[in-house]
């Protein structure tokens, strides 16, 4: 928390006629989404200066691209709050929702942030789908789902790119799809491309698409 706030105050060159948001940073997307993405946390410099969960920054940039291309996104790109960013049938959340040093939670901050990312999950009644970027938020999400009465196999998967998972619980069938982290590290490396990327949401929306679609706004 110290360091969050400390980051917020100090700000980077490039924004530092920018005010920070500086605190825990809450998910994104609509209610009655069928799919959810969970992240790792909040980037210094990103969502702990917007106050929009991957916005302001390049794993930002590809995930917003992607969810575009998957069609569960109005617009691209997310640069702040206000941009006239829709999310349509998913919702994105991070296991930690503050900003780590380094980008590196721990395990103690994971544990922690463990009964909001249960909460995010558990306020999406329409939930089938949750997509996993890394193997951090792989490792989070078990518990979350333990605790909403999931029974999880034994032994637990392990994480991987591509790695689908099916669980039946209180609310009916729900798939993990595994998928690696947006990272600059994934992305600059070609360790994860965009036909990578697209593909796993493409199967998120088919499996969402066996629950009828969410009712049309007024």
């Amino acid at each position: 928390m110290a360091w969050r706030e400390e980051v917020a105050r100090v700000k980077r060159a490039s924004f530092r006629d920018e005010e920070y948001w500086g605190r825990p940073v809450p998910g994104l997307g609509p209610a009655d989404a069928r799919i959810a993405v969970v992240g790792l946390a909040p980037a210094a410099h990103g969502g702990n200066r917007t106050g929009r969960v991957f916005t302001g920054d390049r794993s930002g940039d590809w995930i917003f691209a992607a969810l575009w291309r998957a069609g569960l996104a109005n617009q691209p790109t997310s640069t702040h709050i206000g941009d006239g960013l829709q999310l349509t049938d998913v919702r994105v959340a991070a296991a930690v929702r503050c900003a780590p040093p380094a980008n590196a939670p721990t395990p103690e901050e994971r544990d922690t942030c463990s009964p909001w990312l249960a909460r995010e999950l558990a306020l999406l009644p329409r939930l089938r789908v949750v997509v996993v970027l890394g193997g951090f938020g792989w490792t989070a999400l078990w518990p979350v789902l333990a605790g909403a009465g999931y029974p999880l196999p034994r032994p637990r998967p392990a994480f991987g790119h591509g790695v689908e998972v099916s669980l039946e619980g209180p609310r009916g069938p729900l798939t993990l799809l595994g998928s690696y982290h947006v990272s600059q590290q994934n992305t600059f490396t070609g360790k994860l491309t965009e036909p990578m990327l697209d593909a796993v949401l493409a199967r998120a929306t088919e499996l969402a698409a066996t629950l009828p679609g969410p009712p049309p706004r007024p």
